[in-house]
């Protein structure tokens, strides 16, 4: 029996691919908001109920299954009230465009926050001032916004240099720089338990381990010992960087192309227009 291409290649195939891409790339942006945040067990939760469920009505549990069936219509409301800060973030997020789209203007913000971030940096390392600063990517540190000082002020260097002043109030824990905006001061990031850590590494630098193994944030470590540099991210320590070392690595990490990024859902119907155009 041979394969009829025309057969497969119909508008209601294409439709149904379109379908599954773009259920596919919206989950996959839920799961990028949600993730570093309580959320993430809720949404496990959630799992272990429609498992259940499955379980209880294939084998024929009819009172499991309809206790399941109540905890699922119920679950629905009640998730929009426990999720309500995940889904602002991402109305937010969608309201600017910034799903889809990057804003043009962003490279010219980051380029700005690399300079400012380069400032304290040196400044900090020839004074063996510690510190501690981590930038959000693209999984959410909420919970450990929570913990700090709100501040919501512009990246500068002479911020994050009096920020970190030895004896003041906020020195005391990391910046969160969130969108851009120092978010908070003195928060408490999770400490890692890993052995492969140096011995003589303190806590600024478990806490920035740590927060590397639950989430995909980038961490910068100054030491107050040794005035080095330290950047950890995705459980990863690079060590004793120099200035042309984090430099590069922070535009790589932060600065993106200059042209609007584009995913697949976008190129698979530009493709299929396209190639309508051609016929």
């Amino acid at each position: 029996m041979s394969l009829n291409w025309s057969d497969l290649l119909t508008w209601s195939n294409f439709v149904n691919v379109l379908d599954v891409l773009v259920v596919w790339y919206f989950v996959y942006k839920l799961i990028m908001l949600v993730r570093g945040t309580k959320a993430v067990q809720l949404l496990k939760g959630i799992v272990v109920i429609v498992v259940i469920k499955l379980i209880s009505w294939g084998i024929g549990l009819r009172t499991v299954s309809y206790i399941m069936d109540q905890v699922i219509n119920w679950g629905v409301i009640a998730s929009v009230i426990v999720f309500q800060p995940e889904i602002r973030r991402g109305l937010e997020h969608l309201g600017r465009g910034s799903i889809f789209t990057r804003n043009r203007n962003q490279n010219e913000k980051e380029n700005q926050m690399i300079a400012a971030l380069d400032k304290a940096i040196q400044y900090m390392s020839k004074r063996r001032i510690g510190a501690l600063i981590t930038i959000q990517m693209n999984t959410g540190l909420e919970d450990y916004i929570e913990t700090g000082i709100d501040l919501n002020a512009d990246v500068t260097g002479e911020l994050l240099i009096n920020i970190f002043i030895p004896n003041t109030p906020l020195h005391d824990g990391a910046v969160i720089i969130q969108d851009g905006k120092v978010a908070v001061a003195a928060a408490y990031l999770p400490l890692s338990e890993s052995n492969l850590i140096p011995k003589e590494y303190g806590t600024r630098h478990r806490a920035a381990v740590g927060i590397s193994e639950v989430t995909d944030a980038l961490t910068i470590v100054v030491s107050e010992e040794t005035g080095g540099v330290m950047i950890t991210r995705n459980s990863e320590m690079l060590q004793e960087l120099t200035q042309e070392d984090y430099l590069k690595y922070l535009r790589r990490a932060l600065v993106k192309p200059e042209t609007p990024q584009r995913n697949g859902v976008q190129e698979f119907i530009d493709g299929i227009i396209k190639g309508g155009t051609r016929k």
